[in-house]
């Protein structure tokens, strides 16, 4: 990585970086294929932009692609968080450089007259959407900038501008994203990483003042500055895969293992054949790239290593979706990232009241991707990945003959390699069950406030709260939070349990088909019971400020729920406010603080009862 550089780390304490100072690189463009019609930078940017496309492109993971500049754009807000995990200096933000980069307007490492430097690029990629093949997709209106490596943590970043403008990709579009979907877009990007959950980031936002972008209605356009340790998707190599391309297959996953991961020997060793459900957490690394593991017939090869590190990672991620309760909306094999990171946000949103088949997307009539499918998806996604990299992955100890690199697949080799991949994904299956199980627990554990597992929680906790919570309508992240602050004291007894239960309700009181006062809160007594039990083994009866404490931790106040973002564009695009975006993102950095300091009452009701008839909210992939 470090060949591919520009500039330097600094030395003793690091306060940041200026942007020119910044350490940036270009690995993803050095080390791919580009777009045969633009092999160079300077192809591209003596080019007419209708030039450029939008068409097809073939034997390439990318075209060189600058953005469409703007006019008069405002630098609506930036997350201070993001500007620090990136290596930038507070107040950087303030200067010209910065709001032209963000905007668009400047490509920082491209020098003009000499036509050469780190040029912008957006990447070809295709996908299986609502399970069918969609063909070429790639980044419409996404155009990556540059990468940069955080001086003081040393992790690579590529930065992108979403809304940047046309590109091979862009299809019927017209390469613009609107301030509605890019305003949901940075902030739920930046509450995603405050609830610890894997995401891509957003570093700022931009108004486009100029630009009126078509959708159900006109709308003003709008950037979003993001970033990702790799933008890379399943999709990336569907494409590849469908138009048989098996050398750029091995090329791409090379560069994953090598340039995106930590190398081969960060990948995860084969599991015990005895029990991979108990062992699937106790993996280790450190084997090297040419070592086969397992016995004949049902060897491991590193590409089998590189297949399960990304089952692994997008098992965790769909893991904290589910306890968190985050809903995707449209879980293609597109918006499914190699890193396991959620990504592409479109018509997400967390769960108001638990409802296992709650879908936010108002297109997806047969609930594809509702919660309770998610984690099936993601497999369903993953299983698309793993018939990519069959070829290699059954290849076995035969990956690197010099036949099988030139020619493919023999006729008498190809059962052998068929049954192993085979075996592969179907081992991947259990390990991706086993790591998604294990991660909700830790998780579902953490947020009741237990400090032990138990096999029986899963079932008397977990599963009976929900229950209960999907049938009284009860709010799923609320529920967790006032939690919290129950004291064990105060639900010794039945008749106390039954009083503490209303605090659980909505303000319009119980709901919910069939349910009673009476019902209500003896089924919810009931689940209390259980809790406290299980609380009072774990904590004692004289630490109930410690296990608040605790709880807390993980149980945010404050959640970017849909009706919170709908008031959030209205005020914005419509009244011209620009302070409140600061202050919503103020809680959504912070969500687990009791108050943020800037208007009591409204935070309270951003964090309190979602309005009856803002529940559940739809919205379509349009942005």
């Amino acid at each position: 990585m470090a060949s591919h550089l520009s500039n330097g780390a600094t030395n003793g304490a690091f306060t940041g970086a200026t942007l020119s100072d910044l350490p940036k690189s270009h690995t993803f463009t050095s080390s791919l294929p580009p777009d045969p019609a633009f092999p160079i930078p300077l192809d591209s940017h003596e080019a007419p932009r209708q030039k450029l496309g939008p068409r097809m492109v073939k034997g390439a993971l990318y075209t060189f692609v600058r953005p469409e500049t703007t006019k008069e754009p405002e630098l609506l807000a930036v997350s201070e968080r993001a500007m620090n995990d990136i290596g930038l200096k507070k107040g950087e933000e303030e200067t010209e450089d910065f709001k032209a980069l963000v905007a668009g307007n400047k490509l920082l490492e491209w020098d003009e007259e000499a036509g050469e430097g780190i040029y912008p690029w957006a990447q070809c990629y295709g996908g299986w959407q609502f399970g069918s093949w969609a063909g070429q997709l790639g980044d419409g209106r996404a155009i990556s900038l540059f990468e940069s490596t955080n001086p003081s943590t040393q992790t690579r970043y590529e930065i992108q501008l979403k809304g940047a403008g046309k590109t091979p990709y862009s299809r019927f579009a017209d390469g613009k994203a609107v301030l509605r979907s890019s305003i949901r877009e940075f902030v739920v990007s930046e509450a995603l990483n405050a609830l610890r959950i894997p995401t891509t980031r957003a570093m700022a936002l931009t108004l486009l003042p100029h630009e009126k972008v078509r959708r159900e209605r006109t709308e003003p356009g709008a950037i979003v500055a993001r970033f990702a340790q790799s933008w890379l998707r399943i999709g990336t190599f569907d494409i590849l895969r469908a138009r048989g391309d098996r050398d750029l297959v091995r090329k791409l996953s090379i560069y994953i293992a090598e340039n995106v991961f930590k190398g081969w020997e960060s990948l995860p060793a084969k599991l015990a054949a005895d029990d991979p459900k108990t062992t699937a957490l106790e993996t280790h690394t450190g084997i090297p790239a040419a070592e086969l593991e397992g016995a004949e017939g049902d060897e491991e090869n590193r590409f089998a290593r590189l297949y399960r590190e990304i089952v692994r990672r997008n098992a965790k991620t769909v893991a904290a979706w589910q306890a968190y309760a985050f809903t995707n909306g449209v879980l293609n094999t597109d918006n499914t990232s190699i890193f396991g990171l959620s990504i592409d946000f479109g018509p997400f949103a967390f769960l108001d009241n638990f409802d296992p088949n709650y879908t936010p997307n108002h297109d997806d009539h047969m609930l594809r991707y509702s919660y309770r499918n998610q984690p099936t998806i993601i497999w369903w996604n993953l299983v698309r990945l793993g018939e990519s990299l069959g070829e290699l992955m059954g290849a076995g100890a035969k990956v690197d003959d010099e036949q099988f690199l030139e020619k493919g697949i023999t006729e008498d080799f190809a059962p052998e390699l068929i049954k192993r991949a085979e075996g592969i994904i179907d081992r991947a299956a259990d390990e991706f069950r086993a790591v998604f199980l294990a991660e909700y627990k830790r998780l579902m554990s953490a947020r009741l406030g237990l400090t032990t597992q138990k096999d029986e929680d899963f079932e008397n906790l977990f599963s009976e709260l929900l229950n209960t919570m999907e049938s009284l309508e009860l709010d799923f992240n609320q529920s967790f939070r006032k939690l919290c602050s129950i004291k064990l004291s105060d639900i010794e007894t039945e008749d106390q349990r039954k009083e503490v239960a209303s605090r659980f309700f909505h303000h319009e009181g119980v709901t919910g088909f069939g349910n009673t006062e009476e019902s209500a809160r003896t089924r919810v007594a009931e689940w209390l019971a259980r809790w406290r039990v299980r609380a009072l083994e774990d904590w004692g009866e004289r630490n109930d400020s410690e296990r608040e404490a605790a709880m807390k931790k993980v149980n945010p106040k404050f959640i970017p729920k849909s009706w919170v973002l709908d008031e959030l564009i209205q005020r914005i695009e419509k009244r011209g406010e620009r302070e409140i975006l600061h202050n919503v993102m103020q809680m959504a950095l912070n969500p687990f603080e009791d108050s943020w300091g800037w208007d009591e009452k409204e935070e309270e009701r951003f964090c309190g009862d979602v309005p009856r008839m803002s529940r559940a909210m739809q919205c379509s992939c349009s942005s």
